[in-house]
């Protein structure tokens, strides 16, 4: 199993940037090799990805959600497995620390030389970054989700 772990401060309140995090459907705005997602209900979404020309569909679902604090989800069915967890942090008054953990399994050659060169870290960082100039730049959230979803325990 692959792991990266990526902070990026962002001047904005914590509740911006919280807010925009859980508007799915914008991610490709700043993320790399994100295509498309499509939230199919209020904890369920549908990615498509396009990375090194692998093209994946998949499903995530959302398994703790806080307002203003963390977002925790993972895949669910289908041929790729990861799982991840967002935290927010309020610095002062107008800015906050996003942190972004990623676990997944690299299947297929090209996924697991990447992991081992860290391709994905740079990825990821890079990711931070563009989310970072997105939100301080809009200065505002596109919008927002504020549900909570408890833990999901066994």
């Amino acid at each position: 199993m692959a792991q990266v772990v990526e902070t990026v401060d962002v001047d904005v309140p914590v509740q911006v940037a919280y807010n925009q995090w859980t508007q799915f459907e914008t991610f490709p705005e700043f993320m790399s090799g994100v295509e498309s997602i499509t939230q199919v209900t209020p904890t369920r979404n549908h990615w498509v990805t396009k990375v090194s020309g692998v093209r994946r569909e998949f499903d995530t679902e959302i398994t703790e959600q806080h307002q203003d604090e963390r977002i925790a989800w993972r895949t669910v069915g289908g041929d790729v497995e990861h799982a991840g967890v967002v935290s927010f942090h309020r610095l002062d008054e107008g800015s906050s620390r996003v942190t972004v953990q990623l676990d997944w399994t690299p299947s297929g050659v090209t996924e697991k030389v990447g992991a081992a060169v860290g391709v994905d870290d740079h990825r990821v960082k890079a990711d931070t970054k563009r989310f970072k100039e997105f939100i301080e730049h809009r200065g505002a959230e596109t919008g927002a989700w504020r549900g909570d979803v408890p833990r999901d325990t066994p």
